[in-house]
């Protein structure tokens, strides 16, 4: 209402309300981490390293992740064959497969915006996090640009029967581009650079159910 040295209310509360989205989001999937220490998984494979961009860019290739299962008499390795004894259709190894496709899935629907994807993919708590940032991010007129170009690794770091529910937790090691930009297609985060990411996402699925989907609930860096 006042001159033209009248301060932008509006857009401080609008860029409350993102920064809050963007808290949530984080809380229940956890951040992606390109130039952070990767999460200290159950067994870690060897000491952390900051995660480097790549110079490369090589295309994926379907299937070629280097696949990581648990030792068989660890718990998650104990947890994992109470699966199989529980559900005769389960495999570690086809678990891994479809976890892959899975991540696919979600960080390009994510990026897209497509909404009918994410909500068959992801748990409700964890769809109404996507959602809220998607909103959020349209309203901004901001767009994503997200590329996966290879998986190097798909890993399962841990797993738990409780009662007849299955989660299991998979370490994604992942070379992407991942850039935002806003209306004017000026750059608001990341980069165009590609960038190895390592994503820590749990699944959780009915034992023995008609269903075979996992479904994302949850992803957290160490």
């Amino acid at each position: 209402m006042g001159g033209t040295g009248s301060f932008p209310i509006d857009l401080v509360l609008f860029g409350m309300i993102a920064a809050f989205l963007v808290l949530r989001l984080r809380s229940i999937l956890g951040r992606r981490t390109g130039y952070e220490h990767p999460p200290q998984p159950v067994r870690p494979p060897g000491p952390a390293v900051p995660s480097p961009v790549i110079e490369g860019r090589a295309e994926p290739v379907q299937g070629a992740a280097g696949r990581g299962l648990p030792d068989p008499a660890s718990p998650a390795g104990q947890a994992l064959l109470r699966m199989q004894n529980m559900d005769r259709t389960f495999s570690p190894a086809g678990f891994l497969n479809g976890a892959e496709n899975a991540f696919r899935m979600i960080v390009t629907a994510f990026a897209t915006g497509d909404r009918a994807t994410l909500r068959n993919l992801l748990a409700d708590e964890t769809y109404r996090a996507f959602e809220a940032a998607i909103a959020a991010r349209e309203a901004a007129g901001q767009r994503q640009r997200s590329e996966i170009r290879a998986i190097p690794s798909v890993s399962i770091i841990a797993a738990e029967v409780r009662g007849n529910i299955g989660a299991i937790t998979v370490r994604f090691v992942s070379d992407q581009v991942s850039l935002t930009v806003d209306a004017q297609g000026n750059p608001v985060s990341g980069t165009d650079a590609v960038t190895e990411i390592t994503d820590i996402w749990t699944f959780e699925r009915e034992l023995g159910s008609a269903d075979p989907a996992w479904k994302l609930v949850s992803a957290a860096n160490g």
